[in-house]
């Protein structure tokens, strides 16, 4: 149980206490990120079903719900969109844009990225009928956790210390079928067929991200995992609108 609430602390803002933590136990957690993101879709699910019976606009119950989602998450995934945006679009060398996504300041790409990703996903899902919210919302957050998963099992870190290295270099390809077969399940079980093709697109969208990545920096990091869930949320809404 240690790995899965390693997980849920890695990937919330809950805070826990856990001891006799080891690389071994930190990798396993991976297997979990599916699992975690279909708690944090539950919550908000549960978050959205009590403002529809309050009769909450459908507006502000899609601002609530992306706010609580960014508290939930304590912004973690937002910082890393932000400063993967900081240094990508700065136009720098490798070592220089890994420089710039560990420096504390924000630059105004970052900002940017940061307001279009809230907006984005604030409009997406407050264009979906009310019967659909529910399962934008539970597939939005296990296929987005599920995509760090494949990204991390597919490309090399970046840097030669940090701490999603540890996640990096310890998944196995056990540790991913077990992790690819839970989102499997889930999404099949949120959606069916149209669960299974939002997967493969995630996961689509999710390598060549990391590709993008890899190319420009030498792998991934902490920072280009935060920005990945944070594109896989929107393109899961997307997908929605869509379908």
């Amino acid at each position: 149980m240690n790995s899965f609430f390693l997980a849920l602390q890695f990937l919330t803002v809950i805070p826990l206490k856990i001891k006799g933590v080891t690389e071994e136990k930190l990798a396993r957690a991976t297997l979990y990120f599916p699992l975690v993101g279909l708690l944090i879709g539950l919550v908000l699910a549960q978050i959205n079903l009590g403002l529809f019976i309050l009769n909450f606009p459908s507006l502000a119950i899609s601002i609530i719900l992306i706010v609580f989602l960014v508290g939930l998450t304590g912004g973690l995934h937002l910082d890393g969109l932000s400063d993967s945006a900081d240094a990508f679009l700065s136009g720098r060398s490798k070592e220089e844009m890994l420089n710039i996504m560990r420096d504390p300041h924000t630059g105004v790409m970052g900002v940017l990225s940061i307001i279009c990703a809230i907006l984005l996903k604030i409009g997406l899902l407050y264009s979906l009928p009310t019967p659909a919210r529910t399962s934008a919302l539970l597939l939005m957050c296990v296929l987005s956790r599920w995509s760090a998963v494949l990204a991390m099992f597919a490309f090399a870190y970046a840097r030669q210390e940090g701490k999603a290295g540890v996640f990096i270099r310890g998944i196995t390809p056990k540790i991913f079928l077990v992790s690819l077969i839970s989102a499997f399940i889930f999404a099949l079980v949120i959606w069916q067929l149209k669960g299974l093709i939002a997967l493969a697109i995630v996961s689509g969208c999710a390598y060549l991200s990391g590709s993008f990545t890899n190319r420009r920096i030498g792998g991934i990091t902490g920072d280009t995992l935060g920005a990945t869930i944070e594109l896989t949320e929107i393109a899961v809404l997307l997908i929605f609108c869509i379908l």
